[in-house]
């Protein structure tokens, strides 16, 4: 089951939706307050210098920019910095831009326009201390009882915020000789000895600065470099003058003090990329609460403010480590996965950095730590083979000049002395059964062009003459792109061949035991196809529609799955089209479908509008579903209007099929059935038009084990254009599921509607 998809490249309409967009115009909002702030500041200047109204000083404001060619924003800075105190002369534009300040006074601008202190502190940083070589930036506030606490804070670590959130009255000799000094202390080669202040390097540079308000001091700062550094006096200018402007920043709001300090300590202590995310429990959101040093260099750079989105961060894995933390979520348990897509970094940082080994970890509530490597950890994948079979061989091949190495049981399986040298699995068709040269090619063509695990059953034809059925299971080693060698298990199958020939033929009553676990899973089957038929007819429906259905079990009965559909004409005229996904297999999965889908039926007899219904479902889904979620789009078409109109619960986009070439629609990005009470679910509209094929379908059709969801999507698209056939729905139906898209062997629902 796939949760809300958004591909890069398959539409236009779905890249640009989601948490991407919205963060980006939260950022427009930001930087367009910014500007106001500062232009109004200007305009207030000018008004008292002139003795003008605020009207005629904004007119002044705006002829001098046009006079200068300046842009008001760098105009409204010259003015803001040009103050001494009210009643000096008015503001006369200088023939020599200070760039310098004017950067300073609109980074101090847009600071004011952020939401926290810490917030005001990043911004800060990044846009006017990182080009003076500082790396952090403390902020403490002053209280009642003399202490100072930590109001903001950039640059720096959640534990070490953590260790300095407070500092008592009887601070530390730096703290205290800047304060009682109400100077700047500037230490170019850090504190003396003994006396502790904020950062890595003992060595480092800092800056304290006192910060006053009219005479009284309301707060402190500390400016951190990575290493000593000289503080010549234009850099001490510049550093004061900054800081003199962020006095305003601690009216802001408190930043929020981390809470999981020792667990980010111990993410910054791992050899290994890691990261820790928060989930939101209203949207269901997944942020990127912190990133350690060996993330930050497979990332390509440190995180800014505002890429802490999960889809920011991983642009291309974002849906696949969404629906793994949404599993460690329901089960409480870690999720894995071998390998996801890559993740691009910025140049000079060089190729896309592919995601292995990939865990997710319940780190308590709404928090998850994420651990990834850059190179194929053998150990793992040698974890990951053994996990397919029962008891094994190991063995290890280099394709980059190392050897092969077998653990003891495989000589014994091929029959081999200690002292022979093992066979590489590339040279393994010399030692296998004639008959099984394409089994051999399938398994080396998965690991080597599709680069990924898989396993196969090969007669090992030994010295003396004798086979042995031995199943193959191997997984192959990653540098980036590059197969570098292959890992795996070797498990000899010959007694249990046998045994298997032996009981099938002389002992049928030992099926009996079989039987009884077969039984749940032909149950299963037969009341998943009695409810989504595998097959049904074209319908023609009231309304000037034509509707193709198709259901595609699981490749095995043990994994029959949960997915729906339904094609419902209601009371009012208008038409139920709707696909749905429960979450896991077998029995329980299909009970739960046939539940929901009943549920959905006889909520659309009471005539709400999409959104409403689904809402409701999701009610149902909490409160009967046992913890069980799932994916479902609910449509309503009215024929009258040739309107469609339809709400989403976290499932796949729908494709319209219109003159000829398909596209993605645009979707509510909202979240799964049954993962938080009252959600409120949007509603889209889209005009239908003779000709039209609008698709609906389960993950089942495109999602591949290693591609990222937007290659699915992209191929669905392609093939969709490829299929159209001037509206006939059957054969584009079963030209979609004889693709095979899809490889993970899921269930597949595919609902076709045409308008005539």
């Amino acid at each position: 089951m796939t949760k809300t998809a958004g591909p890069a490249g398959a539409s236009a309409d779905w890249a640009d939706s989601g948490f991407t967009g919205l963060a980006a115009e939260i950022e427009r909002l930001r930087a367009d307050y910014a500007r106001r702030h500062l232009t109004d500041l200007a305009t207030g200047v000018l008004a008292v210098q002139l003795g003008v109204s605020i009207a005629e000083a904004a007119a002044h404001l705006d002829a001098l920019a046009r006079a200068t060619g300046l842009s008001p924003a760098d105009l409204a800075a010259d003015v803001v910095n040009s103050v001494a105190a009210p009643g000096d002369q008015p503001y006369v534009p200088s023939p020599v831009p200070p760039l310098q300040t004017r950067h300073q006074r609109r980074t101090a601008a847009a600071a004011e326009a952020t939401d926290s202190v810490g917030d005001a502190a990043r911004t800060l940083l990044e846009g006017a201390l990182d080009p003076l070589g500082a790396d952090s930036l403390w902020l403490w506030r002053s209280v009642a009882s003399g202490s100072l606490s930590l109001a903001g804070h950039a640059g720096a670590g959640a534990a070490e915020a953590a260790a300095w959130r407070w500092i008592s009255p009887a601070c530390p000799e730096p703290f205290r000789t800047a304060l009682d000094g109400s100077a700047p202390l500037w230490l170019e080669s850090g504190p003396d000895e003994g006396c502790p202040l904020p950062g890595v390097r003992a060595d480092a540079a800092r800056a304290l600065l006192p910060l006053r308000r009219q005479g009284e001091m309301v707060g402190l700062a500390l400016v951190g470099w990575p290493g000593p550094t000289p503080f010549d006096a234009s850099l001490r200018r510049a550093v004061t003058d900054l800081m003199g402007m962020a006095i305003t920043v601690l009216d802001r709001p408190d930043s929020p003090m981390p809470d999981v300090p020792v667990l980010v300590d111990l993410l910054d202590a791992l050899t290994r990329p890691a990261a820790l995310l928060q989930t939101s429990e209203v949207s269901g959101a997944v942020i990127v609460e912190h990133v350690n040093g060996e993330a930050v260099a497979a990332l390509g750079g440190a995180l800014s403010a505002g890429d802490r989105h999960l889809s920011r961060v991983f642009p291309l894995a974002h849906q696949a480590l969404g629906r793994l933390v949404q599993r460690a979520r329901h089960s409480r348990r870690p999720q894995r996965a071998a390998r996801l897509p890559a993740t691009p970094r910025p140049e000079p940082h060089g190729a896309p950095a592919p995601l292995l080994d990939v865990r997710v970890l319940p780190a308590g509530d709404a928090r998850y730590v994420l651990l990834w490597n850059t190179v194929t950890d053998s150990g793992l994948a040698t974890g990951r083979a053994v996990s397919r079979l029962q008891s094994v061989a190991t063995f290890q091949d280099s394709l980059t000049g190392g050897e092969t190495v077998w653990s003891e049981q495989a000589y014994d399986m091929f029959g081999m002395g200690r002292d022979d040298a093992p066979v590489p699995l590339l040279a393994l068709r010399g030692r296998i059964h004639r008959g099984d040269d394409g089994a051999l090619t399938e398994l080396l063509r998965s690991l080597m062009d599709g680069r990924t695990g898989a396993q196969s059953v090969l007669r090992i034809v030994r010295p003396d003459g004798s086979v042995r059925h031995v199943r193959v299971a191997a997984e192959p080693l990653l540098d980036g792109e590059t197969v570098t060698g292959f890992v795996g298990v070797y498990q000899d199958e010959s007694v249990i061949h046998r045994t298997e020939l032996a009981l099938s033929a002389t002992f049928d009553s030992l099926t009996v035991v079989r039987d009884q676990a077969e039984l749940r899973h032909r149950l299963a089957l037969q009341l998943q196809q009695a409810i989504v038929p595998e097959a049904p007819a074209p319908q023609e429906l009231p309304g000037g529609l034509v509707v193709a259905a198709r259901y595609r079990p699981a490749a095995e009965e043990y994994q029959v799955g949960g997915d729906w559909y339904d094609v419902l004409p209601l009371p009012d005229g208008k038409l139920l089209v709707a696909v749905g996904d429960i979450a896991g297999h077998g029995i329980d999965a299909v009970t739960g479908m046939v539940a929901l889908r009943n549920a959905q039926r006889a909520l659309a007899f009471t005539g709400g509008p999409p959104g409403q219904l689904m809402g409701w479902l999701n009610e149902v889904t909490l409160r009967t579903g046992d913890g069980t979620s799932a994916t479902a789009v609910c449509a309503l078409y009215d024929p009258d209007a040739r309107d469609l109109v339809w709400s989403s619960a976290g499932h796949l986009p729908l494709l319209l099929l219109r003159d000829g070439r398909a596209r993605l629609l645009k979707t509510p990005e909202d979240i799964l059935l049954g993962a938080v009470p009252s959600f409120r679910y949007q509603e889209r509209r889209i005009a239908l038009r003779p000709g039209d094929t609008l698709l609906l379908y389960t993950d089942g059709l495109i999602e591949r084990r290693h591609d990222g969801l937007g290659v699915g999507l992209a191929r669905l698209v392609a093939a969709v254009d490829e299929l159209a056939t001037g509206g006939h729905l059957g054969p584009l139906v079963d030209g979609l599921l004889g693709l095979a898209m899809g490889d993970t062997d899921d269930d597949t629902c595919i609902v076709a509607v045409g308008v005539r």
